[in-house]
């Protein structure tokens, strides 16, 4: 019998307020941080506005697994909290990922209380991220060679990294998600 292995779960909210109340909703939000800073497994939150007229604010918070998340969920110190903006402040969009899944799906809204869908095995997400790799990686080493192929390999090596990364990240690998969620998620 194998041990599970805790993976972080990292939740993201989205909430609707209506922007001359900004300062509600920065108390309000820094009271929840409070509130949940003192659950076991709580490793961050943060907020971001898209601008200081937009009635959205992107919420994030982070739990060391399932289970924290879960107690924190659960909480009565979380129900007081979200009852505390009932009327004000409206939920639109929650969603939670644990890792590179993140990767192989769409973002799912869910409610509250449900979870996310499970990801493709990882052997799947193996073969899929090599089909990207594989190719990427022998193009980027080939025309390292042919363009900057005097430079230290360090630097060579940096340079091939920073060009991969996003080209995998935004590009190639949900390009090829899509093209194989018959199998991923079969």
């Amino acid at each position: 019998m194998s041990a599970s292995v805790a993976t972080p779960v990292t939740t993201s909210v989205t909430r609707h307020v209506d922007p001359s109340r900004s300062s509600e909703m920065l108390a309000w939000v820094q009271a929840g941080t409070s509130l949940a800073e003192r659950f076991d497994g709580f490793l961050g939150s943060g907020w971001v506005r898209p601008s200081e007229e937009s009635p959205d604010w992107h919420m994030l918070y982070r739990f060391a697994d399932a289970d924290a998340l879960a107690a924190w969920e659960a909480s009565p110190q979380r129900a007081w909290w979200l009852e505390a903006a009932q009327g004000q402040i409206g939920e639109t969009r929650v969603e939670r990922r644990t890792g590179i899944e993140g990767w192989f799906d769409e973002p799912v809204t869910v409610v509250a209380a449900s979870t996310p869908t499970s990801p493709p095995p990882r052997y799947k997400q193996m073969v899929t991220i090599f089909l990207v790799f594989f190719p990427l990686s022998l193009t980027a080493n080939w025309l390292s060679g042919q363009l900057i192929g005097d430079w230290p390999l360090p630097l060579r090596v940096l340079a091939s990294v920073l060009v991969m990364t996003p080209l995998m990240t935004y590009v190639l690998l949900p390009w090829v998600t899509r093209r194989m969620a018959w199998w991923l998620h079969r």
